[in-house]
């Protein structure tokens, strides 16, 4: 009842325009605190692992069609850019076995974690999703993007690479 209270205000968020903080919000600027990841695609792992490298977040949904229209665009970026930064997914369904047939749908390789328990979903703001977040290899929030994206346009690339202070 909780998730679907939760799923419903993310949804009239997005139909709204609006934006809220969620609890415990780390905002742009903010670092990352240490979090663990229950494993989807991968083994179990801390957030803090992916420190020391640039890493790009995407929070989605199996319910989202936004969110699978933009993973193959983020499984070329991370195919093409891997070696600069990471890429990993948290979905925030429910139900493993929903956010798994997404998956088998979307046919990425980069990492993906489930958050059962809103703990990721509201660290990283994600009142509305698809969410991408930008981090540093530090553990700082560079930038968040709501909506779905083409990740690897030349502009999107040109703007990340910025973001990180890397040459693309």
């Amino acid at each position: 009842m909780k998730k679907a209270l939760v799923s419903l205000a993310l949804c009239l968020a997005a139909l709204s325009g609006s934006s809220f903080a969620t609890p415990g919000e780390v905002p742009e600027g903010g670092t990352l605190r240490q979090m663990p990841m229950q494993g989807l695609t991968a083994g179990s792992k801390l957030l803090g692992d992916y420190r020391g490298k640039p890493l790009i977040i995407n929070v989605w949904a199996s319910y989202c069609p936004p969110c699978l229209a933009e993973m193959g665009s983020l499984e070329r970026l991370s195919k093409r850019y891997g070696k600069q930064f990471n890429v990993i997914g948290i979905s925030i369904d429910d139900y493993p076995e929903r956010a798994m047939a997404f998956l088998t749908q979307a046919k990425t390789s980069f990492p993906h974690f489930i958050d059962h328990k809103l703990a990721l979903e509201n660290m990283l703001g994600a009142n509305r999703i698809p969410l991408t977040v930008l981090v540093d290899a530090d553990g700082k929030v560079v930038q968040k993007v709501f909506g779905a994206k083409e990740w690897d346009s030349p502009e999107t690339v040109e703007a990340i690479g910025k973001a990180f202070g890397l040459r693309m």
